[in-house]
């Protein structure tokens, strides 16, 4: 028997059941009331779906709409665009829907031998050349039992992927909405996790980069012979960048900072050890006058960069070296430590087993291994809390430039061991892995959030910060991978390599929780 409609202004959530749930509401074979059901991905629900659900519905009394769950949507990059728990509520929206329920199974027969709807409805295109493989076998699923498939009209055929690539809609704080309501995390715990965040003690080790933003105005060409662009120098902005910043963006969140790096003999090293003193962070550098403190330098006018410029030398730290960093690592108490590669010299093959043999057991491990113009392979650091590559350092990692984004991130998650995995996907957003349980969905995503985007480098410093903070302060990767997302989406709107604060955080998150009561 069909169960009774709620009033209410959710009542539409009242919709969405479990398989168990839906076969007792159903009932056996046979049955008075005909139940049809329809299965796809509902991406976005468009014309089409509806021409679709519309059609079926007239063939039955009891409408199912069978939704793919993330985990087996394969179709192309980045999808699927809408996570399963808000197209389940889409689909449960619609007046015609009688019952939603999310199939976890990369194909629909066990549902269909499980619920034995009468009737399974397709759509007329998988019909055009022959009977697929995959239609013949639900054929054979219900037939097995006596049910029938129904093939709706083709006249008109619309593509969610399609409308998706064209032009995505902005639908960021209701897919956050979804993953907040489906985890149990409120604003208020957000704000809370914050909060806790402040006071905790992280050792930073990492290469240390000075950044400089060299302006200039455009004169012209010096020469009519050469192409050679002549530029009148405006000013120089230095900022303490690498994983300096990392440790920055730390004690701006309230963080009590110990960071570890190799400093040249120079005047740049002061800028740095002036900037950590400034911040009261407390740095533990090492001095080797053989090697240049890293500076890259990017010479920008009228907005555009023109030219970068590097001070480096990429030799291997010595195992002098190596030992005065293990030494300062043991000898520190902390809730957190973070190793921050940017593979100029510190992290190596070499480096790496003794650097993390010296990590005391308990506070939580973090790395983050970046790709620019050096390789670095975040898998060397095998059995960490959380990593926190971007897509491309994952396929670099796992040599693999053809899979679609979601498996390429499992497999990063099982060959690195992890506990959490954040992998950038720079503008959009992230998708997070953590060990599933019956009641725990393995990975979820979370779109950007910056507008305007004014200068993109240096988000990932933000996040890795923020995910390291709240990730011990919580131990909720979901609180941690928001927080991230935020003081990602603050880093990208202003120019420069600038330490995100709890304030701005703060005010990120409002922002989001206006947008989203306002819909």
């Amino acid at each position: 028997m069909m169960e009774p409609k709620d009033g209410g202004h959710d009542s539409y959530r009242r919709k969405i059941k479990t398989r168990d749930q839906l076969r007792e509401i159903i009932g056996p074979r046979p049955r008075e009331k005909k139940v049809i059901m329809c299965h796809g991905a509902f991406d976005l629900v468009h014309p089409g779906h509806v021409r679709h659900l519309m059609y079926a519905k007239g063939k039955g009394d009891i409408l199912i709409a069978s939704l793919t769950s993330d985990a087996h949507i394969s179709k192309a990059n980045y999808r699927p665009f809408v996570p399963q728990q808000l197209r389940a509520m889409n689909l449960a929206a619609l007046e015609l829907v009688d019952y939603v329920i999310v199939d976890e199974q990369p194909k629909p027969l066990d549902n269909i031998a499980f619920l034995q709807p009468d009737y399974f409805a397709k759509g007329y295109e998988y019909t055009g050349a022959g009977i697929p493989i995959k239609t013949q076998e639900e054929i054979n699923a219900l037939n097995a039992y006596g049910g029938e498939i129904i093939f709706t009209p083709g006249d008109v055929v619309f593509s969610s992927s399609r409308f998706i690539e064209e032009e995505p809609p902005r639908i960021a704080a209701d897919k956050l909405l979804a993953l907040m309501e489906a985890e149990g995390v409120t604003f208020e715990a957000l704000r809370h996790a914050l909060d806790q965040c402040r006071g905790l003690r992280v050792h930073v080790l990492g290469d240390t980069i000075v950044d400089a933003y060299v302006y200039c105005t455009p004169i012209g060409s010096s020469t009519s012979k050469t192409p050679t662009l002549s530029v009148k120098l405006e000013e120089q902005v230095d900022f303490a960048g690498g994983a300096a910043v990392v440790a920055r963006h730390l004690r701006a969140a309230g963080a009590d900072v110990t960071f570890s790096t190799v400093l040249g003999e120079d005047a740049r090293k002061d800028f740095v050890l002036a900037e950590m003193e400034k911040h009261g962070i407390k740095c533990l550098p090492v001095i080797d006058p053989t090697r240049p403190t890293t500076e890259k330098a990017a010479y920008i006018a009228n907005g555009y960069r023109l030219l970068k410029v590097d001070r480096v030398d990429n030799r291997p730290i010595t195992d002098k070296t190596v030992h005065q960093f293990s030494q300062a690592l043991a000898a520190t108490d902390v809730d957190a430590y973070v190793f921050s590669d940017f593979r100029h010299g510190l992290f190596s093959k070499g480096t790496i087993p003794e650097l993390i043999g010296a990590l005391r057991e308990g506070p939580l491990r973090v790395a983050d291994s970046q790709v620019a113009s050096r390789w670095g392979n975040i898998t060397d650091f095998h059995g960490f809390d959380l990593i926190t590559p971007n897509e491309k350092e994952a396929r670099f990692s796992l040599a693999d430039q053809d899979s679609i984004v979601r498996p390429l991130a499992l497999e990063l998650y099982k060959r690195a061991g992890c506990k959490v995995l954040i992998l950038k996907m720079g503008a959009r957003g992230i998708i997070t892995y953590r060990a599933a349980s019956e009641n725990v969905r393995a990975f979820f995503t979370i779109d950007a959030f910056a507008d305007p985007v004014i200068d993109p480098v240096g988000a990932g410093d933000a996040l890795l910060a923020y995910s390291t903070l709240s990730l011990r302060a919580t131990g909720n990767p979901v609180i941690a991978s928001i927080l991230a997302t935020m003081a990602a989406g603050v880093a990208c709107e202003h120019d420069g390599n600038t330490p995100v604060t709890p304030e701005q955080v703060l005010n990120k998150l409002a922002a989001v929780e206006k947008r989203i009561h306002y819909a």
